[in-house]
């Protein structure tokens, strides 16, 4: 067996992706393109004669911070050390700055023997709410020209700017559609709804209040009336618990937010869905 460690193409991505929904974790039909318009470079793979083996993503945001994902082996190859020696390459290509993951439970202890340590869960919510569509005129589509303000809002609630993957993120598909909650000619909160393999997920929902986080989630639950929505919400938020309880969501599955280097200090009282668990 010789394994070989280096930086995934494009259509590898693809085929990753298909791993992430055998595992259950159900990501969207047209993540790809984001993925990995958020850095070319940020996810390895470790092969065998041609073959993926192994697979995980450290995606660089900014200059200090990136995060850590898609950390699986294929079944074939599992049991064998591959999975270890690509975790150790990718730390050691992203020595100096912070890491973030969500990690599942259970692997807890391991990540903590990594340098990893706990800051807060971060919870799914699943079920089918029964949501009328709000007709405020204050909630606009994401068009191109407003991509810029709400790429500055999305800063804050980020530890490092991700232009990148929002150039990407907000294009509006028929899969993907994001809404901004704009005040005074401000954008006060904005959210994204995607089509997954299984239902839809919300995410993220960033909003000031948490009235407009509601005005948001049923702006975005509207357009899949019927459909079973997912939002992942960071536990520390009493908020958007509140709110997935308002509207029948039930909690499905949870991971820790663990951090390796100093955890950046996060508007969690305004957080109310992250992007993805395997980009933060």
């Amino acid at each position: 067996m010789a394994i070989g460690i280096r930086t995934a193409e494009r259509a590898e991505l693809d085929q990753i992706l298909d791993w992430a929904a055998r595992e259950g974790w159900n990501p969207g039909l047209d993540d790809a393109g984001a993925f990995f318009a958020a850095d070319p470079e940020g996810f390895l793979v470790a092969e065998d004669e041609g073959r993926l083996a192994a697979a995980i993503s450290v995606v660089r945001f900014g200059a200090a911070f990136c995060f850590l994902g898609f950390y699986m082996a294929h079944p074939d190859f599992r049991g064998q050390g591959i999975g270890l020696r690509l975790w150790t390459a990718a730390l050691a290509a992203r020595e100096g700055r912070t890491i973030g993951l969500d990690g599942v439970v259970a692997q807890q202890e391991n990540y903590r023997r990594s340098g990893f340590a706990y800051a807060h869960a971060n919870l799914r919510y699943g079920g089918r709410p029964q949501v009328s569509d709000p007709t405020a005129s204050d909630l606009v589509s994401v068009s191109p020209v407003l991509v810029p303000m709400v790429t500055a809002y999305d800063a804050g609630f980020n530890p490092q700017p991700r232009e990148a993957f929002l150039a990407q993120w907000l294009r509006p598909l028929d899969s993907r559609q994001s809404v901004a909650l704009l005040r005074n000619g401000a954008v006060t909160g904005y959210g994204t709804i995607r089509q997954c393999r299984a239902g839809y997920k919300i995410g993220p929902l960033f909003a000031d209040t948490e009235s407009g986080a509601d005005l948001l989630f049923r702006k975005l639950a509207a357009t899949a009336p019927g459909e079973e929505i997912f939002l992942d919400i960071p536990e520390p938020n009493a908020a958007a618990r509140a709110l997935c309880g308002r509207y029948n969501l039930k909690p499905v599955f949870e991971t820790a937010r663990m951090y390796r280097g100093p955890a950046p200090d996060l508007p969690l009282n305004r957080l109310y869905g992250i992007t993805t668990f395997e980009l933060g």
